[in-house]
């Protein structure tokens, strides 16, 4: 499946069945408290990234949340 990352087209090795967000955000090294996820243009709760499964040519805005004083 191939979706894009921040503007970068990335080729995921999973069935769309189990492509869930949250399987997908893992492999790529993401760690769940420290970002926040775009799914086509829409803001995805995080307490939804177990439910929400990615299709062929989805495109996925992630930004990394950076504390700082």
């Amino acid at each position: 499946m191939k979706i894009k990352v921040n503007g970068e087209e990335k080729k995921i090795a999973l069935d769309q069945e189990k492509a869930l967000l949250s399987k997908v955000l893992s492999m790529m090294g993401y760690k769940p408290n420290t970002i926040v996820v775009e799914l086509n243009d829409l803001i995805i709760n995080s307490i939804k990234w177990g439910e929400v499964k990615l299709k062929d040519g989805d495109n996925l805005e992630i930004v990394s949340i950076v504390g700082g004083g």
